[in-house]
């Protein structure tokens, strides 16, 4: 919730008035958007936040 609220400035209440599976879409969607705009030396691949989770639920 908090990563969607920091980039796209959305409120407490419309992030929570999105579906789980919107809510990871829109994860995706930002994942990939900074991996696309975020320089890389090419040594360290850039990671979406849903690979960072220890234990993934979905």
């Amino acid at each position: 919730m908090a990563f969607i609220s920091y980039y796209f400035h959305w409120s407490e209440r419309e992030v929570l008035g999105l579906d789980h599976a919107t809510r990871r879409r829109w994860c995706r969607e930002i994942s990939s958007i900074n991996a696309s705009i975020t320089p890389s030396d090419g040594r360290v691949k850039e990671k979406s936040i849903l690979d960072m989770s220890p234990n993934p639920v979905w």
